[in-house]
Parts: structure tokens; sequence; C-alpha cells
């Protein structure tokens, strides 16, 4: 799947990991890991799930503004799977998350 998504994306994914030590995104010390695509000084955070819901969305919000302040950087988020529920769907155009899904 990394395949696909740097061919779209282009550049190369990398995994970032951080120890979010303060619960910024999900309320308690956890460690966060998300793909990142860096193309032409773009930073493109980019989660692929089979299924996602209104909670994964709000989840992958919370760590794109984690990145922003860690990294200095905004990132544009991008979301693929084969199912996103409407409401997912909807929160995600309201945060500015793309979505990439066959449904």
């Amino acid at each position: 799947m990394m395949d696909v998504v740097e061919r779209y994306f282009g550049g190369q994914v990398e995994r970032w990991t951080y120890y979010d030590e303060k619960g910024f995104v999900i309320g308690f010390p956890s460690l966060v890991e998300v793909d990142i695509v860096i193309s032409d000084k773009e930073h493109i955070l980019v989660e692929i799930r089979s299924s996602v819901s209104r909670a994964d969305v709000y989840e992958f919000w919370k760590v794109g503004q984690l990145y922003e302040r860690i990294r200095g950087a905004k990132p544009r988020l991008a979301i693929v799977s084969p199912f996103v529920r409407e409401e997912a769907k909807g929160l995600a155009k309201e945060l500015g998350i793309d979505v990439y899904t066959s449904l």
C-alpha cells in the first residue's frame, strides 16, 4: 500500500512516531504513529484504514494538530479507506481532511 501512496502523492512514505506525554491526541499519554509523505516541502499525513468512523477522523485531526505543533509545519491530512461512514465523510470535510475511498 505504501507504494500506491508514494505514487499517488509523490515523494517517499516515512513513519512519524512521537510519544504524546501530555495526552493531547487521545486524552492520556500514548504513542502516536502516522505515515507521512514529504513532497516539494509539503507535509502530507496519510491514514490508511480498512474502515473509518467519525471518531477516527477526529483522532487523525488531533494527530495533525500535534504534528504541526511539534514539527512546525502545517500538514495536509489524507485518509485512504475502502469504507468511510457518511458521518465521518461530513466531519472530514468540515475539518479539511481529504478522503480517498471507493464508495
